[in-house]
């Protein structure tokens, strides 16, 4: 068992950097080769298919050479194919070393991307609400979609792209809703900072007891004492105009009756 051990590990040593580490004495290179070329292909091939972007902006010899960095110094806590792209986003973003051929961006793309196949194979699902109370969210208590994600960026990394890579972040960052419909699409909608802030207290909101659920216009109002704004009247019209656009396109999974002591 002593020598069964070693040979795994020296087989599992040279598949994941097979230019730096000798092949096992006694196994054919022919052979090793197969393995190697099999393993390392499919690790990238879900790679580049969960991040299309990213590998769009890289030379295939320095998109090699960042996957290989992965496959050899990533210690994966999951064993299924289909979490490989969340391994990927942990040593992006935890361990690798960015090199002058990467994009500033590079931590804020990656992101994103793995933010939409999450969403595009979560299992949460809408909770059950009364469908009338959903024509009035000032009056009732909006809900967050457990499927939508609001997310902050530097860079404006839903038009990166081939031949749109800026050098620097712009002066406002980017705000953005990620969320997947009932119709199991997903789907992005640009924002400012006012509405993020609005999401942020419908999601807190959302999470608290039923006796201190407050309604969409008690919110808007908190929202426009935070904003230190002359019209409180012009806030709550502006956000009662979100809300409903934010039910219609399931970012809202619908509204909740408020109690007698919910504001």
């Amino acid at each position: 068992m002593p020598e069964l051990a070693g040979l795994q590990r020296e087989f599992t040593a040279h598949i994941r950097n097979p230019a730096a580490v000798k092949t096992p004495p006694g196994i054919e290179s022919r052979r090793m080769k197969i393995y190697n070329d099999l393993i390392y292909n499919n690790i990238e091939g879900f790679i580049s298919g969960g991040f299309p972007i990213t590998r769009s902006l890289y030379r295939d010899e320095d998109w090699h050479r960042l996957v290989r960095s992965f496959i050899s110094q990533h210690r994966s806590e999951s064993p299924y194919f289909l979490e490989i792209s969340q391994e990927f986003i942990n040593f992006v973003m935890q361990e690798y070393q960015p090199s002058p051929v990467d994009p500033p961006f590079l931590l804020e793309l990656v992101h994103y991307e793995w933010v939409e196949l999450a969403l595009d194979v979560a299992e949460d699902e809408f909770p059950e609400l009364e469908p009338g109370l959903a024509a009035d969210p000032l009056v009732n208590v909006p809900v967050i979609s457990p499927l939508a994600w609001s997310l902050a960026y530097q860079y404006p990394v839903h038009t990166l792209g081939p031949g749109t890579e800026p050098d620097s972040p712009p002066a406002e960052p980017t705000y953005l809703v990620v969320y997947r419909n009932r119709a199991e699409e997903v789907k992005f909608l640009a924002i400012n900072a006012a509405t993020a802030r609005l999401l942020e207290l419908v999601r807190d909101n959302s999470a608290a007891r039923p006796s201190a659920a407050r309604t969409g216009q008690v919110l808007l109002q908190q929202l426009a004492r935070e904003m230190n704004v002359d019209s409180v009247t012009s806030v709550v019209d502006f956000g009662a105009t979100m809300l409903r656009q934010f039910l219609e396109l399931d970012i809202l999974a619908g509204c909740s009756q408020p109690l007698a002591t919910g504001g």
